[in-house]
Protein backbone atom coordinates (compact mmCIF):
# COMPACT_ATOMS: atom_id res chain seq x y z
CA UNK A 1 0.00 0.00 0.00
CA UNK A 2 1.03 3.63 -0.98
CA UNK A 3 3.12 4.97 1.95
CA UNK A 4 1.59 8.32 1.87
CA UNK A 5 -1.77 9.43 3.78
CA UNK A 6 -4.55 8.87 1.27
CA UNK A 7 -8.39 9.36 1.25
CA UNK A 8 -10.99 6.71 -0.34
CA UNK A 9 -14.65 6.51 -1.18
CA UNK A 10 -16.60 3.14 -0.33
CA UNK A 11 -18.88 2.56 -3.13
CA UNK A 12 -20.05 -1.20 -5.00
CA UNK A 13 -20.65 -0.43 -8.88
CA UNK A 14 -24.01 -1.68 -8.30
CA UNK A 15 -24.71 1.27 -6.23
CA UNK A 16 -24.01 4.04 -8.79
CA UNK A 17 -26.91 6.13 -10.62
CA UNK A 18 -28.50 5.67 -13.46
CA UNK A 19 -31.60 4.51 -15.36
CA UNK A 20 -31.78 0.53 -15.83
CA UNK A 21 -32.23 -0.85 -12.13
CA UNK A 22 -28.37 -1.40 -10.83
CA UNK A 23 -25.18 0.63 -11.49
CA UNK A 24 -22.72 -0.52 -14.60
CA UNK A 25 -19.44 0.46 -16.02
CA UNK A 26 -20.82 2.76 -18.21
CA UNK A 27 -21.04 6.77 -18.18
CA UNK A 28 -21.52 7.14 -14.58
CA UNK A 29 -18.86 5.14 -13.47
CA UNK A 30 -16.54 7.29 -15.06
CA UNK A 31 -18.63 10.81 -13.90
CA UNK A 32 -18.26 9.41 -10.58
CA UNK A 33 -14.70 8.72 -10.84
CA UNK A 34 -14.39 12.34 -12.40
CA UNK A 35 -15.44 13.78 -9.35
CA UNK A 36 -12.98 11.65 -6.68
CA UNK A 37 -10.32 13.06 -8.35
CA UNK A 38 -11.51 16.63 -8.81
CA UNK A 39 -12.84 15.91 -4.54
CA UNK A 40 -8.76 14.57 -4.22
CA UNK A 41 -9.54 11.10 -3.05
CA UNK A 42 -6.94 8.46 -4.73
CA UNK A 43 -8.81 5.02 -3.82
CA UNK A 44 -12.35 3.97 -4.97
CA UNK A 45 -13.15 0.63 -3.15
CA UNK A 46 -15.88 -2.43 -4.52
CA UNK A 47 -17.13 -4.68 -3.58
CA UNK A 48 -16.43 -8.19 -5.38
CA UNK A 49 -17.19 -7.83 -9.06
CA UNK A 50 -18.36 -11.16 -9.50
CA UNK A 51 -21.31 -12.59 -11.05
CA UNK A 52 -23.89 -13.16 -8.14
CA UNK A 53 -25.81 -16.73 -7.26
CA UNK A 54 -28.65 -17.10 -5.10
CA UNK A 55 -29.16 -14.08 -2.82
CA UNK A 56 -28.15 -11.57 -5.16
CA UNK A 57 -24.33 -11.66 -2.80
CA UNK A 58 -21.43 -10.57 -4.08
CA UNK A 59 -19.90 -13.04 -1.57
CA UNK A 60 -21.49 -16.07 -3.58
CA UNK A 61 -20.61 -15.68 -6.81
CA UNK A 62 -21.08 -18.84 -9.53
CA UNK A 63 -17.34 -18.18 -9.88
CA UNK A 64 -14.96 -16.69 -8.05
CA UNK A 65 -12.90 -15.05 -11.57
CA UNK A 66 -16.40 -14.07 -13.36
CA UNK A 67 -17.46 -10.74 -13.87
CA UNK A 68 -21.34 -9.40 -12.98
CA UNK A 69 -23.29 -9.48 -16.72
CA UNK A 70 -25.50 -6.71 -14.65
CA UNK A 71 -23.11 -4.57 -14.63
CA UNK A 72 -21.86 -4.41 -18.80
CA UNK A 73 -23.22 -1.52 -19.68
CA UNK A 74 -26.59 -1.20 -21.69
CA UNK A 75 -25.37 2.01 -23.40
CA UNK A 76 -21.97 1.02 -25.05
CA UNK A 77 -23.56 -2.28 -26.28
CA UNK A 78 -25.61 -0.05 -28.03
CA UNK A 79 -22.98 1.91 -29.27
CA UNK A 80 -20.95 -1.24 -30.46
CA UNK A 81 -24.46 -1.75 -32.66
CA UNK A 82 -25.59 -4.67 -30.24
CA UNK A 83 -28.62 -3.10 -28.97
CA UNK A 84 -30.95 -0.61 -30.46
CA UNK A 85 -31.64 2.84 -28.50
CA UNK A 86 -35.32 1.32 -28.62
CA UNK A 87 -34.34 -1.43 -26.95
CA UNK A 88 -31.59 0.12 -24.10
CA UNK A 89 -35.14 2.65 -23.03
CA UNK A 90 -37.10 -0.47 -22.89
CA UNK A 91 -35.06 -1.23 -19.79
CA UNK A 92 -35.00 1.79 -18.10
CA UNK A 93 -36.49 1.35 -14.77
CA UNK A 94 -35.86 2.86 -11.31
CA UNK A 95 -36.61 -0.26 -9.49
CA UNK A 96 -33.48 -2.68 -8.25
CA UNK A 97 -35.21 -5.74 -8.68
CA UNK A 98 -32.75 -8.79 -8.91
CA UNK A 99 -35.83 -11.28 -9.88
CA UNK A 100 -36.66 -8.85 -12.51
CA UNK A 101 -32.95 -8.52 -13.88
CA UNK A 102 -32.83 -11.95 -14.21
CA UNK A 103 -35.66 -12.33 -16.47
CA UNK A 104 -34.98 -9.23 -18.29
CA UNK A 105 -31.58 -8.13 -18.36
CA UNK A 106 -30.29 -11.67 -19.19
CA UNK A 107 -32.57 -11.79 -22.66
CA UNK A 108 -31.35 -8.43 -23.53
CA UNK A 109 -27.84 -9.77 -23.51
CA UNK A 110 -28.99 -12.75 -25.39
CA UNK A 111 -30.05 -9.90 -28.38
CA UNK A 112 -26.95 -8.42 -28.04
CA UNK A 113 -24.79 -11.65 -28.51
CA UNK A 114 -27.20 -12.77 -31.45
CA UNK A 115 -26.04 -9.60 -33.32
CA UNK A 116 -22.44 -10.05 -32.21
CA UNK A 117 -19.68 -11.36 -34.98
CA UNK A 118 -17.70 -14.40 -32.60
CA UNK A 119 -15.95 -15.12 -35.22
CA UNK A 120 -14.09 -12.08 -34.40
CA UNK A 121 -10.41 -12.33 -33.84
CA UNK A 122 -10.05 -10.83 -30.47
CA UNK A 123 -13.51 -12.69 -29.03
CA UNK A 124 -11.51 -16.27 -30.60
CA UNK A 125 -8.18 -15.45 -28.08
CA UNK A 126 -10.25 -14.18 -25.17
CA UNK A 127 -12.05 -17.92 -25.39
CA UNK A 128 -8.57 -19.65 -26.39
CA UNK A 129 -7.14 -18.41 -23.40
CA UNK A 130 -9.28 -20.73 -21.47
CA UNK A 131 -9.57 -18.09 -18.41
CA UNK A 132 -13.63 -18.27 -18.02
CA UNK A 133 -13.58 -22.24 -19.73
CA UNK A 134 -15.18 -23.72 -16.41
CA UNK A 135 -17.29 -20.75 -15.86
CA UNK A 136 -18.29 -21.06 -19.32
CA UNK A 137 -19.23 -24.57 -19.65
CA UNK A 138 -20.33 -24.06 -15.70
CA UNK A 139 -23.32 -21.50 -16.71
CA UNK A 140 -24.47 -23.80 -20.01
CA UNK A 141 -24.77 -26.90 -18.12
CA UNK A 142 -27.07 -24.60 -15.37
CA UNK A 143 -28.77 -23.25 -18.03
CA UNK A 144 -29.65 -26.55 -19.74
CA UNK A 145 -30.00 -29.14 -16.96
CA UNK A 146 -30.70 -26.61 -14.17
CA UNK A 147 -30.07 -27.60 -10.16
CA UNK A 148 -26.73 -27.40 -8.40
CA UNK A 149 -23.88 -29.80 -10.08
CA UNK A 150 -24.94 -32.34 -8.00
CA UNK A 151 -28.13 -32.87 -9.51
CA UNK A 152 -26.35 -33.42 -13.02
CA UNK A 153 -25.42 -36.85 -14.62
CA UNK A 154 -22.96 -38.96 -13.37
CA UNK A 155 -20.84 -37.85 -16.16
CA UNK A 156 -20.92 -34.17 -16.42
CA UNK A 157 -21.14 -34.20 -12.26
CA UNK A 158 -17.71 -35.84 -12.59
CA UNK A 159 -16.34 -33.89 -15.36
CA UNK A 160 -15.60 -36.65 -17.36
CA UNK A 161 -13.81 -35.12 -20.16
CA UNK A 162 -16.24 -36.50 -23.05
CA UNK A 163 -19.01 -35.54 -21.10
CA UNK A 164 -17.50 -31.75 -20.88
CA UNK A 165 -16.39 -32.01 -24.59
CA UNK A 166 -20.31 -33.23 -25.82
CA UNK A 167 -21.72 -30.20 -23.75
CA UNK A 168 -19.36 -28.12 -25.44
CA UNK A 169 -19.88 -29.19 -28.92
CA UNK A 170 -23.45 -30.08 -28.64
CA UNK A 171 -24.45 -27.21 -26.91
CA UNK A 172 -21.77 -24.36 -28.57
CA UNK A 173 -23.92 -21.50 -28.96
CA UNK A 174 -25.03 -21.26 -25.02
CA UNK A 175 -21.50 -22.33 -24.24
CA UNK A 176 -20.37 -19.15 -26.52
CA UNK A 177 -22.89 -17.15 -25.04
CA UNK A 178 -21.54 -16.82 -21.80
CA UNK A 179 -17.86 -16.57 -22.92
CA UNK A 180 -19.24 -13.29 -24.41
CA UNK A 181 -20.64 -12.10 -21.31
CA UNK A 182 -17.40 -12.28 -19.65
CA UNK A 183 -15.65 -10.67 -22.80
CA UNK A 184 -17.75 -7.34 -22.64
CA UNK A 185 -17.67 -7.20 -19.05
CA UNK A 186 -13.82 -7.00 -19.31
CA UNK A 187 -13.24 -5.46 -22.20
CA UNK A 188 -16.17 -2.54 -20.03
CA UNK A 189 -13.98 -3.08 -17.16
CA UNK A 190 -10.33 -2.27 -18.13
CA UNK A 191 -11.63 0.80 -19.78
CA UNK A 192 -12.69 2.03 -16.85
CA UNK A 193 -9.46 1.35 -14.78
CA UNK A 194 -7.43 2.36 -17.47
CA UNK A 195 -9.36 5.68 -17.23
CA UNK A 196 -8.98 6.02 -13.14
CA UNK A 197 -5.37 4.93 -13.68
CA UNK A 198 -5.19 8.11 -15.82
CA UNK A 199 -7.15 10.57 -13.25
CA UNK A 200 -4.46 9.10 -10.42
CA UNK A 201 -7.57 7.32 -8.77
CA UNK A 202 -6.58 3.83 -7.35
CA UNK A 203 -9.14 1.12 -7.17
CA UNK A 204 -9.29 -1.41 -4.59
CA UNK A 205 -11.11 -4.77 -5.14
CA UNK A 206 -12.27 -7.78 -2.69
CA UNK A 207 -12.35 -11.22 -2.71
CA UNK A 208 -13.87 -13.23 -0.30
CA UNK A 209 -12.20 -15.98 1.36
CA UNK A 210 -14.54 -18.54 0.57
CA UNK A 211 -16.42 -19.51 -2.79
CA UNK A 212 -20.10 -20.44 -2.83
CA UNK A 213 -20.84 -24.85 -3.19
CA UNK A 214 -23.06 -23.91 -6.24
CA UNK A 215 -20.21 -22.54 -8.15
CA UNK A 216 -17.91 -23.32 -10.99
CA UNK A 217 -14.54 -22.82 -8.90
CA UNK A 218 -15.93 -25.98 -6.21
CA UNK A 219 -16.98 -27.97 -9.30
CA UNK A 220 -13.62 -27.86 -11.18
CA UNK A 221 -11.56 -28.16 -8.09
CA UNK A 222 -13.47 -31.27 -5.86
CA UNK A 223 -10.44 -32.02 -4.43
CA UNK A 224 -9.88 -28.60 -2.92
CA UNK A 225 -12.50 -28.66 -0.63
CA UNK A 226 -13.92 -30.76 2.04
CA UNK A 227 -17.02 -32.89 0.29
CA UNK A 228 -18.23 -36.06 1.07
CA UNK A 229 -17.75 -38.86 -1.94
CA UNK A 230 -21.28 -37.33 -2.96
CA UNK A 231 -19.80 -33.93 -3.84
CA UNK A 232 -21.60 -32.45 -1.44
CA UNK A 233 -19.94 -30.85 1.95
CA UNK A 234 -19.35 -32.08 4.95
CA UNK A 235 -18.52 -29.38 6.69
CA UNK A 236 -19.24 -25.35 6.03
CA UNK A 237 -17.62 -22.20 6.87
CA UNK A 238 -19.23 -19.16 9.20
CA UNK A 239 -18.40 -17.55 12.33
CA UNK A 240 -19.37 -18.28 16.15
CA UNK A 241 -21.44 -15.41 17.82
CA UNK A 242 -20.17 -11.75 18.17
CA UNK A 243 -20.87 -8.37 17.66
CA UNK A 244 -22.80 -8.04 14.30
CA UNK A 245 -25.26 -12.20 15.21
CA UNK A 246 -26.41 -13.81 18.71
CA UNK A 247 -25.90 -16.69 16.59
CA UNK A 248 -23.10 -16.69 14.78
CA UNK A 249 -23.26 -16.48 10.90
CA UNK A 250 -23.89 -20.06 8.97
CA UNK A 251 -22.24 -19.19 5.50
CA UNK A 252 -22.92 -22.54 4.06
CA UNK A 253 -20.04 -22.11 2.42
CA UNK A 254 -17.56 -25.55 1.93
CA UNK A 255 -14.27 -24.85 3.65
CA UNK A 256 -10.95 -25.79 1.98
CA UNK A 257 -9.22 -29.32 2.39
CA UNK A 258 -5.72 -27.25 3.04
CA UNK A 259 -3.35 -29.90 2.81
CA UNK A 260 -4.41 -30.65 -0.77
CA UNK A 261 -3.90 -26.95 -1.43
CA UNK A 262 -0.69 -26.75 0.46
CA UNK A 263 0.85 -29.90 -1.59
CA UNK A 264 0.07 -28.23 -4.80
CA UNK A 265 2.23 -25.22 -3.34
CA UNK A 266 -1.20 -23.27 -3.09
CA UNK A 267 -1.16 -23.00 -6.72
CA UNK A 268 -4.64 -22.53 -7.07
CA UNK A 269 -5.19 -20.06 -4.09
CA UNK A 270 -1.96 -18.49 -6.14
CA UNK A 271 -3.82 -17.84 -9.37
CA UNK A 272 -6.93 -16.64 -7.78
CA UNK A 273 -4.93 -14.21 -6.27
CA UNK A 274 -2.84 -12.81 -8.90
CA UNK A 275 -5.80 -12.40 -11.19
CA UNK A 276 -7.42 -10.21 -8.34
CA UNK A 277 -4.08 -8.32 -8.26
CA UNK A 278 -3.94 -7.83 -11.54
CA UNK A 279 -7.82 -7.06 -11.82
CA UNK A 280 -7.46 -4.44 -9.06
CA UNK A 281 -4.43 -1.71 -7.67
CA UNK A 282 -5.22 -3.37 -4.19
CA UNK A 283 -6.78 -6.30 -2.50
CA UNK A 284 -8.47 -6.59 0.54
CA UNK A 285 -9.03 -10.31 1.60
CA UNK A 286 -12.48 -10.24 3.39
CA UNK A 287 -12.30 -12.61 6.14
CA UNK A 288 -8.52 -12.90 7.05
CA UNK A 289 -8.54 -14.49 10.07
CA UNK A 290 -9.92 -17.66 8.57
CA UNK A 291 -6.61 -18.15 6.98
CA UNK A 292 -5.04 -18.57 10.63
CA UNK A 293 -7.66 -20.38 12.05
CA UNK A 294 -10.61 -20.75 10.39
CA UNK A 295 -14.10 -21.78 11.86
CA UNK A 296 -15.94 -24.64 10.64
CA UNK A 297 -19.84 -26.25 10.94
CA UNK A 298 -20.94 -29.88 9.81
CA UNK A 299 -22.49 -29.40 7.17
CA UNK A 300 -26.18 -30.45 8.45
CA UNK A 301 -26.39 -27.51 11.28
CA UNK A 302 -29.52 -25.07 11.80
CA UNK A 303 -26.68 -22.57 13.24
CA UNK A 304 -23.13 -21.28 13.52
CA UNK A 305 -22.79 -22.08 17.85
CA UNK A 306 -21.65 -25.47 17.52
CA UNK A 307 -18.32 -25.22 15.84
CA UNK A 308 -14.93 -26.15 15.92
CA UNK A 309 -12.22 -23.27 15.16
CA UNK A 310 -9.29 -25.47 12.82
CA UNK A 311 -5.86 -24.16 11.89
CA UNK A 312 -5.44 -22.50 8.38
CA UNK A 313 -2.58 -22.05 6.09
CA UNK A 314 -1.23 -18.90 7.90
CA UNK A 315 1.42 -16.93 6.09
CA UNK A 316 2.46 -19.79 3.87
CA UNK A 317 -0.36 -19.01 1.85
CA UNK A 318 1.73 -16.09 0.67
CA UNK A 319 5.03 -17.01 -0.13
CA UNK A 320 4.74 -17.46 -3.67
CA UNK A 321 3.39 -13.50 -4.52
CA UNK A 322 6.37 -11.53 -4.31
CA UNK A 323 5.89 -7.90 -4.37
CA UNK A 324 2.50 -8.29 -4.91
CA UNK A 325 1.93 -8.69 -1.54
CA UNK A 326 2.67 -5.10 -0.50
CA UNK A 327 -1.11 -4.53 -2.35
CA UNK A 328 -2.78 -6.80 -0.21
CA UNK A 329 -5.58 -5.25 2.87
CA UNK A 330 -6.70 -7.58 5.37
CA UNK A 331 -10.10 -7.81 6.84
CA UNK A 332 -9.38 -8.49 10.30
CA UNK A 333 -12.35 -8.11 11.88
CA UNK A 334 -14.43 -10.12 14.13
CA UNK A 335 -13.05 -12.49 16.48
CA UNK A 336 -9.56 -11.76 16.51
CA UNK A 337 -6.91 -13.70 18.60
CA UNK A 338 -3.32 -13.53 19.00
CA UNK A 339 -2.66 -15.55 16.07
CA UNK A 340 -4.73 -13.22 13.93
CA UNK A 341 -2.36 -10.20 15.44
CA UNK A 342 0.78 -12.46 14.68
CA UNK A 343 0.08 -13.42 11.35
CA UNK A 344 -0.83 -9.77 10.07
CA UNK A 345 3.08 -8.48 11.50
CA UNK A 346 4.45 -11.46 9.90
CA UNK A 347 2.44 -10.77 6.42
CA UNK A 348 2.89 -7.19 6.92
CA UNK A 349 -0.59 -6.74 5.80
CA UNK A 350 -2.57 -3.47 6.73
CA UNK A 351 -5.42 -4.78 9.09
CA UNK A 352 -8.94 -2.64 9.19
CA UNK A 353 -10.41 -0.51 12.13
CA UNK A 354 -14.05 0.67 12.15
CA UNK A 355 -14.94 3.63 14.38
CA UNK A 356 -18.47 2.49 14.75
CA UNK A 357 -17.04 -0.38 17.14
CA UNK A 358 -14.49 2.25 18.95
CA UNK A 359 -17.21 4.23 21.33
CA UNK A 360 -17.97 2.03 23.79
CA UNK A 361 -16.35 3.53 26.97
CA UNK A 362 -12.50 1.35 26.93
CA UNK A 363 -10.29 4.22 26.20
CA UNK A 364 -8.02 0.36 25.37
CA UNK A 365 -10.87 -0.01 22.52
CA UNK A 366 -8.21 -0.84 19.55
CA UNK A 367 -10.74 1.32 17.21
CA UNK A 368 -10.78 4.44 19.24
CA UNK A 369 -8.81 6.94 16.69
CA UNK A 370 -6.01 7.79 19.18
CA UNK A 371 -5.65 4.11 19.57
CA UNK A 372 -4.87 3.39 15.72
CA UNK A 373 -1.61 2.90 14.17
CA UNK A 374 -0.29 3.67 10.85
CA UNK A 375 -0.65 0.51 9.03
CA UNK A 376 -4.42 0.40 8.82
CA UNK A 377 -6.65 1.01 6.62
CA UNK A 378 -9.55 3.26 8.85
CA UNK A 379 -13.15 2.77 7.47
CA UNK A 380 -16.29 5.00 9.48
CA UNK A 381 -18.32 1.50 8.73
CA UNK A 382 -18.11 -1.11 6.30
CA UNK A 383 -20.98 -3.06 3.72
CA UNK A 384 -21.84 -5.10 7.02
CA UNK A 385 -22.48 -2.27 9.34
CA UNK A 386 -25.51 -0.08 10.04
CA UNK A 387 -24.31 3.76 8.29
CA UNK A 388 -23.56 6.27 11.16
CA UNK A 389 -26.85 7.48 10.46
CA UNK A 390 -28.56 4.74 10.51
CA UNK A 391 -26.93 4.05 13.88
CA UNK A 392 -27.45 6.70 15.50
CA UNK A 393 -31.20 7.04 15.24
CA UNK A 394 -31.39 3.21 16.64
CA UNK A 395 -29.76 4.76 19.83
CA UNK A 396 -32.25 5.94 22.68
CA UNK A 397 -31.46 9.54 24.08
CA UNK A 398 -29.79 8.22 26.81
CA UNK A 399 -27.16 5.93 24.73
CA UNK A 400 -27.13 9.13 22.39
CA UNK A 401 -26.33 11.45 24.92
CA UNK A 402 -23.29 8.66 26.38
CA UNK A 403 -21.83 8.33 22.69
CA UNK A 404 -22.29 12.01 22.02
CA UNK A 405 -20.35 12.58 24.83
CA UNK A 406 -17.51 9.57 24.27
CA UNK A 407 -17.17 11.70 20.19
CA UNK A 408 -16.54 14.78 21.93
CA UNK A 409 -13.68 13.63 23.92
CA UNK A 410 -12.35 12.23 21.12
CA UNK A 411 -12.68 14.85 18.54
CA UNK A 412 -11.17 17.48 21.57
CA UNK A 413 -7.99 15.03 21.68
CA UNK A 414 -7.45 15.35 17.65
CA UNK A 415 -8.32 19.12 18.06
CA UNK A 416 -11.06 18.92 15.55
CA UNK A 417 -13.65 21.75 16.01
CA UNK A 418 -17.37 19.72 14.92
CA UNK A 419 -20.50 21.45 16.88
CA UNK A 420 -22.68 18.23 18.16
CA UNK A 421 -26.18 18.42 18.87
CA UNK A 422 -29.12 16.42 20.92
CA UNK A 423 -30.53 14.92 17.60
CA UNK A 424 -27.57 13.46 15.90
CA UNK A 425 -26.21 17.28 14.19
CA UNK A 426 -22.82 17.18 13.45
CA UNK A 427 -22.26 13.32 14.47
CA UNK A 428 -21.70 11.65 10.41
CA UNK A 429 -19.47 15.08 9.72
CA UNK A 430 -17.63 13.91 12.83
CA UNK A 431 -17.22 10.42 12.50
CA UNK A 432 -15.57 11.28 8.73
CA UNK A 433 -13.19 14.05 10.38
CA UNK A 434 -11.82 11.68 13.07
CA UNK A 435 -11.19 8.62 10.11
CA UNK A 436 -9.66 11.31 8.16
CA UNK A 437 -7.47 13.05 11.05
CA UNK A 438 -6.47 9.61 12.56
CA UNK A 439 -2.62 8.01 11.85
CA UNK A 440 -3.83 5.60 9.42
CA UNK A 441 -1.87 5.57 6.06
CA UNK A 442 -5.57 4.72 4.38
CA UNK A 443 -9.45 6.28 5.08
CA UNK A 444 -11.60 5.12 3.63
CA UNK A 445 -15.49 6.34 3.90
CA UNK A 446 -18.95 4.48 2.68
CA UNK A 447 -20.86 7.22 0.35
CA UNK A 448 -23.69 6.71 2.39
CA UNK A 449 -21.85 8.52 5.39
CA UNK A 450 -20.19 11.46 3.35
CA UNK A 451 -23.94 12.16 2.28
CA UNK A 452 -25.27 11.28 5.61
CA UNK A 453 -27.30 8.58 4.61
CA UNK A 454 -30.12 6.21 7.27
CA UNK A 455 -30.38 2.66 7.65
CA UNK A 456 -32.93 2.44 4.16
CA UNK A 457 -28.97 2.94 2.82
CA UNK A 458 -27.38 -0.05 4.07
CA UNK A 459 -25.68 -2.06 2.17
CA UNK A 460 -25.88 -5.38 4.20
CA UNK A 461 -27.66 -7.17 7.45
CA UNK A 462 -25.21 -10.10 8.54
CA UNK A 463 -27.26 -12.93 9.27
CA UNK A 464 -30.84 -12.04 7.19
CA UNK A 465 -32.71 -12.95 4.12
CA UNK A 466 -33.15 -10.85 1.03
CA UNK A 467 -33.39 -6.97 0.73
CA UNK A 468 -29.52 -6.64 0.99
CA UNK A 469 -27.41 -5.53 -1.87
CA UNK A 470 -30.22 -3.10 -3.22
CA UNK A 471 -28.51 0.57 -1.95
CA UNK A 472 -28.25 3.14 -5.05
CA UNK A 473 -27.19 6.52 -5.34
CA UNK A 474 -30.30 8.26 -6.81
CA UNK A 475 -27.75 10.91 -8.51
CA UNK A 476 -23.99 11.41 -8.43
CA UNK A 477 -22.55 13.49 -5.27
CA UNK A 478 -23.30 17.00 -5.33
CA UNK A 479 -20.39 19.62 -5.89
CA UNK A 480 -21.54 20.65 -2.17
CA UNK A 481 -20.68 17.32 -0.59
CA UNK A 482 -17.56 16.78 -2.82
CA UNK A 483 -16.47 20.26 -1.78
CA UNK A 484 -16.75 19.90 1.78
CA UNK A 485 -14.86 16.54 1.71
CA UNK A 486 -12.47 17.94 -0.40
CA UNK A 487 -11.40 20.65 2.41
CA UNK A 488 -11.00 18.02 5.35
CA UNK A 489 -8.80 15.92 2.79
CA UNK A 490 -6.33 18.65 2.50
CA UNK A 491 -7.22 19.88 6.08
CA UNK A 492 -6.23 16.39 7.29
CA UNK A 493 -3.01 16.34 4.72
CA UNK A 494 -4.56 13.24 2.79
Amino acid sequence: MDCSRSAGILLHISSLPGAYGIGSLGKEAYRFADRLKKAGVRYWQILPLVQTGFGDSPYQSVACDSGNPYFIDLGLLAKDKLLTKEEVRGARTADMDFGALYEKRYALLRKAFSRFAFDNEKFRAFVKKGRFEDYALFMTAKTVYGGTFCDWDEGLKRRDPAALEALRTDRHEEYLFWQFLQYKFWEQWDALHAYCARLGVRLIGDIPLYVAYDSADVWAHPELFKLGEDLKPVKVAGVPPDYFSEEGQLWGNPVYRWEAHEASSFQWWTGRLKTALSTYDLVRIDHFRGIDRYYEIDADASTARAGEWCDGPKERLFEHLGKDRSRIIAEDLGVIDDGVRSLLKRTGFPGMKVLLFAFDGNETNEYLPKNIGENYVVYTGTHDNDTVRGYLDSLSPEEYILLRSRVAAALEEEGILVGLGAHGEGMCEAFVRLALACRARLAVIPIQDILGLGSDSRMNAPGTDGGNWRFRLTRQPSARFMGRLKKMIKIYRR
